[in-house]
């Protein structure tokens, strides 16, 4: 997704799609926000897609407002957005006290970001098939803690089987990123994220809905 605008543009069309299907499936309105996790991918994607074609130059200031919606995607949605939409579907009660916590820690790290955002510049540039989003302030340790608390650890606490799925892809997808692609980390995990796509549309088709909460008791 995010080696070219090609790659960007052809993966942004297909998660659309995809979330167009998982949305089919929704059976009541505490569900919608989980199953919009694919379109909302698949919009950053797109938005990243647009962003390659302002390189090198060509269009400054098209490239600036892209980068700055990109990173609200990267930033501030997911670390918000990923704990609500699997608190909405639990019905166990510890978990959802448990997702709350992971819902505050996610809405510190949402907010903070936003602040920097706003606040210092945030440039992207293009180099060997990548972008390098340049975000100092999303690389501090407790920053970090907290946004994988909201984006990776929330789906973890989930009693469904392939939202935990969704949790554990997520860190190893975190984890990858981090090890191979440190100066493209935020483009890169991205890519690995929309592969959750997948993931949450099994959850959908595959529910393992716990039978009055007792298996999680």
């Amino acid at each position: 997704m995010c080696f070219s605008a090609t790659a960007s543009f052809t993966a942004g069309a297909a998660l659309l799609v995809a979330g167009t299907v998982t949305t089919r499936f929704v059976r009541q309105p505490g569900e919608i926000p989980y199953a919009f996790i694919p379109v909302l991918f698949g919009i950053q994607q797109l938005i990243e897609g647009s962003l390659w074609l302002t390189f090198p130059d060509k269009a400054p200031l098209l490239n600036t407002f892209l980068t700055y919606a990109y990173s609200v995607f990267s930033h501030v949605l997911w670390p918000i957005y990923v704990p609500i939409a699997v608190y909405l579907l639990e019905t166990v009660a510890w978990r959802r006290k448990a997702l709350l916590v992971t819902a505050t820690g996610g809405a510190l790290v949402g907010f903070y970001l936003l602040y920097n955002l706003i606040r210092l510049p945030i440039i992207a540039t293009a180099a060997e098939g990548h972008i390098d989003y340049v975000s100092p302030h999303f690389y501090i340790p407790v920053v970090m803690a907290l946004y994988v608390l909201g984006t990776c650890v929330s789906p973890l606490l989930s009693s469904h089987r392939w939202v935990r799925w969704f949790g554990a892809t997520a860190i190893l997808s975190f984890i990858a990123a981090g090890a191979f692609y440190v100066t493209w980390f935020i483009s890169v995990w991205c890519f690995f994220a929309a592969i959750m796509s997948v993931m949450v549309l099994m959850f959908f088709l595959r529910r393992d809905t716990v039978v009055n909460g007792l298996r999680d008791q």
